[in-house]
Parts: C-alpha cells; sequence; structure tokens
C-alpha cells in the first residue's frame, strides 16, 4: 500500500536554521493544521515563495496535539490574507466584516 504524504506549509526563521509548521484558523476561530495532496496544489493557493514539508498523517497529527489541534484540512480552496490593524485604529475605528471562504475541498476526521 502507498505511503500518503502531505505536502505541509512551513515557516523557517531568518537564519533557516528553525522551521515550524504554519497553522491556519477555521471560519469559527479555531486552528487547524492544513496539507495538500501535491506541491503544485499548494503553490497555486500559496504562492511559490512557501516553504512546505512533507508529511504523513500520523506525523502531522503528533506535531498538533500537544497545541490543542485536531482538525486537518485537505487541500483548501481559499486561504484568506493575516488581518493587521492599522497604526492609530483602536477600538472605536469602524471594523470590515470578516472574509468568508468556502468550505474546503476534503477534510480529514477528527479523532
Amino acid at each position: 500500500m502507498a505511503r500518503v504524504v502531505w505536502h505541509v506549509p512551513v515557516t523557517t526563521s531568518g537564519t533557516g536554521s528553525t522551521t515550524a509548521l504554519r497553522l491556519f484558523r477555521l471560519r469559527d476561530g479555531r486552528r487547524c493544521a492544513v496539507g495538500f495532496s501535491s506541491p503544485e496544489a499548494l503553490v497555486a493557493l500559496l504562492g511559490p515563495n512557501q516553504a512546505h514539508t512533507e508529511l504523513g498523517e500520523p506525523a502531522l497529527r503528533d506535531l498538533t496535539a500537544p497545541l490543542g489541534i485536531d482538525t486537518l484540512v485537505v487541500n483548501p480552496r481559499m486561504v484568506a490574507p493575516s488581518v493587521t490593524i492599522p497604526a492609530g485604529a483602536g477600538p472605536s475605528a469602524p471594523s470590515a466584516p470578516a472574509p468568508t471562504c468556502p468550505a474546503p475541498a476534503a477534510r480529514l476526521q477528527r479523532r
């Protein structure tokens, strides 16, 4: 039986000596891990400069479980950019509605 490998986005330190999983949030605010079935799918959504590594599902679950993350999303169709608050904007500034995104193409079951 062939081993299933996910292409998982990671971040690296400025010196390149440290690598960490890049985690995302679902629409309801919960954190999740994301995997792609191919490097091309990852590049199509996150761009060619996104570093990634290959992990099997058990390894990805083992890395995220201590963080309280039990949801893995496979091949999401959209990733919204990070939210940044402009300098000088306070609680009284009107906020834009949160962007919505379609459901992921596939979602692995929770344990």
